[in-house]
């Protein structure tokens, strides 16, 4: 297992050395002398612990310099433990109560201050990727959100600034989709989240503010092979901005087009084998008992049900049945 990551901000070679000793079996352990440096290595390594020697620095800047290391998203993680003389402790503890995780006096053995270290270097219950997503995605330029499947949990504020939002309110993607690419967007993100790939691109027309159409390219991306249904969102705009016209009739040609695309979903008609598993789902049979009754291998008919829900544009088997009776797919009583 990786060791975690201890980062010690300290001259005292000696105090240093000694730390190494005790925690290396367990820790990976960054030092440096320099404050300015050691938090750009903070930066870097993004360490589970920084172990901040108070004795080692008596300028009162060196005060103001450790407000850099819960200065940003990405250290607020970091467990910073403050060591130094009780006296300057007192201060530090009036006025950076809200940074410092724990203080320890000079006066502590290195028993106890081993013990304080390992005991704060289990692993956290968080997820490091999306915490740095987190903090980076208010910097950037770009239209960024964060899904929950179709569900936009987050969302940054060229997003908010772009199509004129400030609350989610149970906001989806397909709410901001044209009306033509709803579906082909549902189904890109069911198959994205389903599938293996990290990464993945579509092209859609957006509805921004003031009733604004614009042609994008939305990408889409995996924080975790481990979080299959949550992910970020990157749009990329192409062309110009373009008006939904009010009146009526304006766009009647956009509109048929939807409605024939959709309507053509029903101009098909099942296969006999594929009419004889619906009937058979209908009447509660499991995998098993299908095979058993069409003498057909139970792979053969998980495809079967993959194509009929892909072909009917559903989540799951139930809505595919539901669709096909409801549509008078299916040419049998159902009791």
């Amino acid at each position: 297992m990786e060791k975690r990551q201890l980062l010690i901000v300290s001259k005292d070679q000696e105090l240093i050395d000694k730390l190494i000793e005790q925690v290396s079996v367990n820790l990976e352990v960054t030092s440096e002398k320099s404050i300015h440096v050691a938090y750009n290595i903070a930066l870097n390594l993004l360490p589970d612990i920084i172990f901040f020697d108070k004795t080692s620095y008596n300028k009162a800047s060196d005060f103001r310099n450790l407000k850099n290391f819960k200065s940003t998203h990405f250290l607020t993680k970091s467990f910073l433990i403050v060591y130094g003389r009780s006296e300057d402790l007192l201060i530090m503890k009036k006025r950076y109560k809200s940074l410092i995780d724990e203080y320890l006096p000079e006066k502590m053995n290195m028993d106890q201050i081993t013990s304080i270290l390992l005991k704060n270097s289990s692993p956290k219950n968080f997820n490091y990727w999306h915490e740095c997503f987190m903090g980076l995605f208010n910097m950037m330029a770009q239209p960024i959100v964060l899904l929950q499947q179709n569900n936009i949990i987050a969302m940054n504020d060229a997003f908010k600034k772009t199509f004129k939002i400030d609350k989610l309110d149970s906001l989806k993607l397909t709410d901001l989709v044209n009306i033509e690419n709803k579906a082909k967007v549902k189904t890109s993100l069911r198959n994205f989240a389903r599938g293996k790939h990290m990464k993945a691109v579509t092209t859609t027309s957006l509805l921004i503010h003031d009733d604004k159409l614009r042609n994008a390219r939305i990408s889409f991306s995996k924080l975790s092979r481990n979080v299959t249904d949550q992910f970020i969102m990157l749009i990329d705009f192409s062309g110009e901005e373009y008006f939904i016209d009010e009146k009526v009739g304006s766009h009647s040609d956009q509109v048929e087009k939807c409605f024939k695309e959709n309507s053509e979903l029903t101009d098909f008609s099942f296969t006999k084998r594929e009419k004889e598993i619906i009937g058979l789902l209908c009447k509660g049979y499991k995998t098993k008992e299908i095979s058993e009754t069409l003498f057909i291998s139970p792979k053969t008919i998980e495809k079967h049900r993959s194509n009929i829900i892909k072909r009917t544009n559903s989540e799951t088997i139930l809505e595919s049945v539901i669709y096909a009776i409801n549509h008078k797919l299916v040419d049998f009583p159902v009791s």
